[in-house]
């Protein structure tokens, strides 16, 4: 049997969040397509993106209370294959409405396979450790994507975005189909059983953990959707700009493995306060800064603040509610904001410029900060990886 803990299915697990946070890596190449080859305006642009992640969501939120009854494997090779499909569909048209079914659709599928791809890594021994393999990994695929496809993009033309994601959730669909894995049965075991009748609800203090996550998400797609587009409004160096995304895919590749190794050494309530703040300190000198170089800075190490954060926050959730439930709605709790994100900056940035981002990530942070701060220093509830 394929469990998490076997190098099989914790490389199926790392391709499906690779697929899956697809949106983590490309938003910036994305909403600049549709924006610099589609030709639609910010507003539109971003919302195409949030027609994306809001189906994420709406998948994520109907599947995870029943994370525990669905047929795993079956689930995320039938949304990556949807999903796969989806996009090369999108290959062949240019007009907004149906794009935006298809990105609906899309978003639909993925956030299923995601759902049941995050339910799983909750139910593992060590989620906290699986969350920064897998992490990891999206940052190792964040290099690859950015150093061939804004080049594809020059060449081959605005279609490349879409079949570069028909091949991604196509290639997780196989690699699903062939070794996603079952439960450990140790996880299995340390896990309190199920009950007959209804689940318990979340606790409060779970609930304020996921509502500060998506606040940073909801900062982080507002922001990054923007990335490349507010360097070209400031006139910066398109090589240059390449040059940045390529390097904050490299940096991506440390947060994870980071958090790994400090995961006994911080208290993952203090991580969780800090990142909102570095944060939105991030997004103000992103979006406020006429020079490249801050610029530039800020961007290579913008998106590491929220993969670092997440890994601890989702190993405290994990610790709070050890039923794989919350988890399994990991794609809601960091795509509701993220499905906001994108057209909620687009509509700033048409009616007020760049620069109204840094106010709105102020604002933002300091709502998940509050939340943050609702959580307890030391979960009751047993570490697993003691198991480990």
């Amino acid at each position: 049997m394929t469990t998490t803990d076997s190098h099989r299915g914790r490389a199926a697990l790392m391709v499906a969040h690779c697929a899956g946070m697809v949106d983590l890596v490309a938003l910036p190449v994305w909403v600049g397509t549709l924006m610099g080859h589609y030709r639609f305006d910010p507003q539109r642009a971003g919302g195409l993106a949030t027609l994306f992640l809001i189906g994420a969501v709406l998948a994520s939120s109907a599947l995870a209370p029943r994370f525990g009854r669905l047929p795993r494997r079956g689930v995320a090779v039938a949304g990556f294959g949807i999903a796969a499909l989806a996009f090369l569909a999108a290959t062949q048209r240019a007009d907004f409405a149906a794009m935006a079914v298809l990105h609906a659709v899309a978003g639909l599928a993925a956030g299923s396979a995601l759902s049941v791809t995050h339910g799983t890594i909750a139910r593992s021994i060590n989620p906290h450790r699986l969350f920064a393999i897998v992490g990891t990994a999206l940052g190792v695929f964040a290099i690859g994507f950015f150093a061939t496809v804004p080049a594809l993009l020059a060449s081959l033309g605005g279609t490349v975005i879409f079949q570069v994601f028909a091949v991604v959730m196509a290639v997780a669909g196989v690699v699903a189909l062939l070794a996603f894995p079952q439960v450990d049965a140790a996880a299995q075991a340390a896990a309190p059983a199920a009950p007959a009748a209804r689940p318990a609800p979340l606790s409060s203090a779970v609930w304020f953990g996921i509502v500060g996550i998506g606040c940073m998400g909801l900062v982080q797609a507002m922001t990054f959707a923007f990335l490349e587009r507010v360097a070209h409004a400031r006139g910066f160096e398109v090589a240059a700009v390449g040059a940045v995304l390529v390097a904050l895919s490299i940096v991506n590749l440390f947060p994870a493995p980071l958090a790994a190794l400090l995961q006994r050494r911080l208290q993952a309530r203090s991580v969780l306060l800090a990142g909102p703040v570095l944060q939105a300190l991030l997004v103000a000198v992103i979006m406020l800064s006429a020079a490249f170089a801050p610029y530039a800075a800020a961007a290579s190490v913008f998106a590491a603040v929220i993969i670092f954060t997440h890994t601890f926050a989702f190993g405290l959730l994990a610790r709070l509610e050890p039923s794989g439930r919350a988890l399994a709605a990991t794609p809601a709790m960091i795509m509701t904001g993220s499905a906001i994100g994108p057209i909620l900056g687009g509509t700033l940035v048409k009616a007020y410029g760049y620069g109204s981002l840094a106010l709105a990530a102020a604002v933002i942070a300091a709502v998940s900060v509050i939340c943050f701060l609702r959580l307890p220093v030391q979960p009751a509830a047993a570490p697993r990886e003691a198991l480990a």
